[in-house]
């Protein structure tokens, strides 16, 4: 049986900016209707970012087979090359060559406020991918990407029989109750965090209960608290993995998000899935950016041991 990974999900490229002063000083509340302010930013540093490239950055260090499906613009020949040296496969990602790559500009000041730009881009045409293109599977993943391509993603993996995690994350505002119904009806498993179920709970009526029971897995990350998995009609408790450092949470999802697809390719238990996603989650944490930390799959195979006491 095929053990690739199929990750529809967004590419991008993230713009960071530093302003040394503070929004409030330069703001003036009772002018906010009409702001005309600039910012001087003295640092700026690009970082290569976007869920479907953070995901198998994670899945492929961990010696699985990731398979991007997404879309880049004009610009992403330096992205595409930066998959290729990391032996990750860019056969199913389409280049959009009117457009350019999605892209967020933050810019943060020293309070640590931070305020956000993000253009789609080629993220828009997502939809224009198929997943029956691209042979045998072991699972997918549904990932934040154009709301169009979310949609048409899912039915395609439902009509292939393919299983796939439906992961809304920060696109999960863009869909109503029904259609979020339809996207557990036709998904295997089910990934948010807390504030993001809350939110699944209160757009379909629906309980955990209810949620649970019509996929083969639900899970709910809760940073620091850990994670829950409920699958089969157990609720397995997964204990957060304490961080070397806390620098940077961008990325730590995607990162626990390549643990799950690596323990379902390779069918792994739930306890030990959730405990691998988990320990991802606590390596990144400790990195600047969603793909600057490095590990080999050796590696990680030791830290498990000496985390949990066996090897997965």
């Amino acid at each position: 049986m095929s053990k690739t990974s199929l990750i529809c999900g967004s590419l991008a490229f993230d713009k960071i900016m530093q302003y040394h002063g503070r929004f409030g000083e330069t703001l003036l509340a009772d002018q906010l209707h009409r702001v005309n302010v600039s910012f001087l930013v003295p640092t700026l540093r690009t970082e290569y970012g976007g869920c479907a490239a953070n995901i198998a950055h994670n899945l492929a260090m961990l010696g699985g087979d990731p398979l991007i499906m997404a879309t880049i613009g004009q610009d992403g020949g330096e992205y595409l090359e930066r998959f290729k040296k990391a032996g990750i496969a860019t056969g199913a990602i389409r280049v959009i060559e009117h457009a350019y790559t999605a892209q967020c500009f933050v810019t943060a000041d020293l309070d640590n406020n931070q305020i956000n730009a993000f253009h789609p881009g080629a993220m828009q045409f997502s939809h224009e991918n198929n997943v029956a293109d691209h042979g045998e599977l072991r699972v997918a993943i549904i990932a934040p990407d154009g709301r169009d391509g979310m949609l048409k993603h899912a039915r395609d993996c439902a009509a292939q029989g393919l299983p796939f995690v439906f992961d809304p994350g920060q696109q999960l505002p863009m869909f109503n109750g029904e259609e979020l119904l339809a996207f557990i009806e036709q998904a295997t498993y089910l990934a948010c965090n807390d504030y993001e179920f809350e939110m699944v709970m209160d757009r379909t009526g629906l309980g955990l209960e209810d949620i649970a029971t019509r996929l083969d897995a639900l899970v709910i990350t809760r940073s620091e608290d850990g994670s829950d998995i409920y699958a089969g009609g157990e609720h397995h408790k997964i204990p957060a993995v304490p961080a070397s450092a806390v620098v940077d949470p961008t990325g730590c999802g995607d990162a626990y998000r390549a643990g799950l697809l690596f323990g379902i390719a390779n069918d792994l238990d739930w306890p030990t899935t959730g405990r691998l996603a988990s320990l991802l989650g606590s390596i990144k944490i400790a990195h600047q950016g969603g793909q600057n930390h490095r590990f080999t799959a050796q590696e990680i195979a030791d830290r498990f041991e000496t985390a949990f006491g066996y090897r997965y």
